[in-house]
Parts: structure tokens; C-alpha cells; sequence
């Protein structure tokens, strides 16, 4: 299971932000798998940080659903679970689309063009056969709106749900799914072009609302 080497931020507060997110990019990208038993005292050793901002950092991704702890016994990166899928799937539909009702109102053009760019890259990516690239580069197109509405709620509730979906489309990235994903982002992007907030927060519910618990679009 590797993980980064990168020097961890000396701060307290840096340190744990870090520490989680280096174990939940490790279970987003299948470096822990399904089922892997998470010891806290190895995990530590290999990032090089004390017991504490690892076992915090398992709580966290308890919460999201990304670990299983068993108390007093152990914890284990948890299963695809269609029903925990499902249920992330439904929340982060609709903070989506309620940041994109709350922001196409003050898109500008450098904000348009800043989408554009993005699902160019992602096209790209897609034809060099690059899945980080191609995810990453969704995440910046989607994050557009999220950014312009400014909504503390909105953004922690998509920091803790939205990798559980990134975890199954990693693990499900095919051809049928992309190439669907191409059209939506032009259809969408000209929907906050025109500046049609419901037609926009209708079609970004929809794009999310139906990802199914293996990565399709249904």
C-alpha cells in the first residue's frame, strides 16, 4: 500500500488534514483496498507521523463511510456498498445542484471559460487513456459553481460524501461512461452560459443523481 512520501506540514492543524487526506486518496485510488485491515500504528509509521492524527483521521473517514471500525477490535477499509453509494449519490446530487442554482446568476465569462478548459482537459485525458487527469479535471469543472456559491454547509457536506462516488468511478471507469459524461458537461456548461439556473441545477442533479453504485450513468 503506498503512500505518499511528501513532508507532512508541522502544524497541528496541517498535519491532520494531511494525514487524512493522504488515507483517503489511498482508498479512493484502491491503494487500500476493500476489506484491508487499517492498523493505526502502521499506518503512522509509514507516514511518518504519531498515532493521534491517524486514529483522527480514521474517524473521519468512518464518518463518510470510507472505513468500518469495529471498536476495541479493528478497522478495515469498507466494501462498495450499493446502499452507502446510493445514499452519497443522493446528497451530493443535491448540494450540486443547489450551488449551481445559487451561483449561474454570477457566473461570468472567465468562469465559463474556466469550465470550458476543464472539459477540454477532460477530453483529453479520457483520449490518453489518463484517469487521474480525467477526474481531476471534472472535479475543476463541477467545482466552478461550487466555489462562486460560497456555502460553508455545501462544502463540507461534498468534502465528506463526494469521494465515497470518486472511489466507485475509479473502479468502474469505462468508455460508455465517459463518452456520456463528454455530452453532459457541454449540455451543461451552455445551460450557465445562458444563464438558466434551473435548467442548470436540474441537469447537474440529474448528472449526479444518476450515477449508480458501479459507476454508470442509468
Amino acid at each position: 500500500m503506498p503512500l505518499s512520501d511528501a513532508t507532512v506540514p508541522s502544524r497541528r492543524s496541517l498535519l491532520r488534514e494531511s494525514v487524512y487526506e493522504q488515507l483517503r486518496d489511498a482508498i479512493v485510488d484502491g491503494s487500500l483496498a476493500p476489506g484491508e485491515k487499517l492498523n493505526d500504528q502502521e499506518l503512522a509509521a509509514r507516514l511518518g507521523v504519531s498515532r493521534t492524527p491517524v486514529r483522527e483521521a480514521l474517524l473521519r473517514l468512518a464518518q463518510s463511510g470510507l472505513v468500518v471500525a469495529d471498536p476495541g477490535k479493528s478497522t478495515v477499509v469498507a466494501d462498495l456498498d450499493p446502499t452507502a453509494v446510493r445514499n452519497a449519490r443522493d446528497v451530493v446530487a443535491s448540494m450540486r445542484s443547489l450551488a449551481v442554482r445559487e451561483s449561474v446568476g454570477r457566473l461570468t465569462p472567465e468562469d465559463i471559460e474556466a469550465m470550458t478548459q476543464a472539459s477540454e482537459r477532460y477530453a483529453a485525458a479520457l483520449a490518453d487513456g489518463d484517469i487521474d487527469a480525467a477526474l481531476r479535471a471534472d472535479d475543476d469543472l463541477h467545482a466552478v459553481p461550487v466555489v462562486l456559491a460560497d456555502n460553508r454547509a455545501i462544502d463540507a457536506v461534498l468534502a465528506q460524501f463526494t469521494p465515497v462516488i470518486r472511489r466507485v468511478e475509479r473502479a468502474r471507469f469505462d468508455s460508455f461512461a465517459v463518452q456520456d459524461s463528454i455530452a453532459r458537461h457541454a449540455d451543461f456548461i451552455h445551460l450557465c452560459a445562458a444563464g438558466d439556473a434551473l435548467a442548470a441545477s436540474d441537469h447537474e442533479f440529474e448528472t449526479w443523481r444518476t450515477l449508480t453504485h458501479d459507476g454508470r450513468r442509468a
